[in-house]
């Protein structure tokens, strides 16, 4: 990108740099006056600049060989006053300009989310690496239902998980509802609604047998995070969140009423963990620090833990459990629960599960309880000398 000082002189002699298709001189007097040379021996004049949209855009002056260069400077000195003042020489029309980018209303969307998200972050983290970089710069009115749905499919083949393209395909579907509700042009219709959505099954099974926990119950009693052996016991005994856990403070514990007020859940509503004897034992032991609200802080810090995840790796590594995640502890809980004849419906009351239908991934491990109950009943009828079935 040559600079030079463009005079009628200068314009004569230019030449298009050797091995170059085209060479574009800008003038060091008039911002974004340009003269093309190109290696065919052509010469035009241009004006490029900036639109309110931070996008840049040229407008044709005229050719060398059909205008004189006092008259390109002319009409360049104009077009960029025409810009200063908000104008667009190159013709666009005003309402395309009001459309906003992508990356403005991705900007209101978390600023909406902030306010009542719990997984903010995760929105965020979302939107910064993967829909942002990809449709940012694009208007609203130019992102098409079909290039969606081409760029979610090279997500889905790049190795992304399922149920991350997903999650970005809902987010992104979002950023346009929520354009259409505040009525921000060129979002009067969704391009991401409409594209097919694969079937997939996000569900993971994974629970411990009574032999895994006990190895892991080992293996966090040697981490050198003191705390991760009451996290990883509480979360079993209780089938809590592990983000629920976390945030627990001392002054939602009643140890008398033997009872874990959370006030803030996954489904928006507060709710009550009952605790066992053995939830209690953990409780009473656990360290307290001066003037800290919190259950299991972070010793260093006095704060929530921000990430298990150093921790644990190495704890389930050395239980020889690799493929646990913390997560599946609240699987776990539920499973040992159902094996001793807690019935499903009060699992999910434990877990506050507010559709029964969370519950159900569970049902095929009341196996043996189901089995008890219809061999009780078979025995009830044969004691009422019901033989004959």
């Amino acid at each position: 990108m040559p600079k030079a000082k463009l005079d009628s002189a200068f314009a004569l002699t230019a030449a298009c740099e050797a091995g170059k298709k085209k060479t574009d001189y800008w003038d060091t007097i008039t911002s974004g006056f340009v003269l093309e040379v190109r290696s065919t021996g052509g010469k035009t004049y241009y004006l490029r600049y900036f639109d309110q949209n931070h996008r840049q855009r040229q407008h044709k002056i005229g050719g060398h060989a059909d205008i004189s260069f006092d008259q390109a400077r002319k009409a360049a000195k104009r077009l960029r006053s025409e810009v200063v003042l908000g104008g667009d020489p190159s013709g666009v029309k005003e309402e395309k300009r009001a459309i906003p980018t992508y990356a403005s209303l991705a900007e209101q969307h978390l600023a909406d989310a902030k306010t009542y998200q719990r997984s903010y972050d995760t929105t965020e983290m979302y939107m910064r690496r993967h829909i942002v970089p990809r449709w940012g710069k694009l208007r609203l009115d130019e992102i098409s239902q079909q290039d969606i749905a081409k760029w979610l499919a090279e997500k889905a083949d790049s190795g992304l998980a399922p149920a991350t393209v997903e999650k970005i395909r809902v987010l992104f579907s979002r950023s346009f509802e929520l354009g259409s509700r505040w009525k921000i042009a060129g979002a009067e219709t969704n391009p991401v609604r409409g594209i097919s959505r694969p079937k997939f099954s996000n569900a993971r099974e994974r629970f411990l047998t009574t032999a895994e926990a006990v190895r892991l119950h080992k293996a966090v009693e040697a981490s050198v995070n003191p705390q991760l052996r009451n996290i990883v016991g509480l979360l079993l005994l209780t089938g809590a969140r592990v983000s629920e856990l976390l945030q627990a403070q001392w002054r939602h514990v009643d140890l008398v009423r033997r009872a874990w007020l959370i006030p803030t859940s996954k489904t928006g509503k507060p709710r009550y963990v009952p605790l066992s004897q053995a939830a209690i034992d953990i409780i009473e032991q656990l360290p307290t620090f001066k003037d800290c609200p919190w259950l299991v802080p972070n010793p260093e810090t006095l704060k929530p833990f921000v990430t298990l995840k150093r921790a644990w790796d190495t704890a389930r590594t050395a239980a020889g459990l690799p493929d646990l995640r913390i997560h599946d502890l609240r699987h776990s809980a539920a499973s040992f629960m159902i094996n001793a004849g807690v019935d499903l419906f009060a699992v999910g009351k434990v877990l506050g599960h507010a559709d029964h239908k969370s519950t159900m991934r569970y049902s095929h491990l009341a196996n043996d309880t189901l089995l008890a109950a219809v061999e009780a009943g078979a025995a009830k009828m044969k004691g009422a000398g019901a033989h004959g079935f």
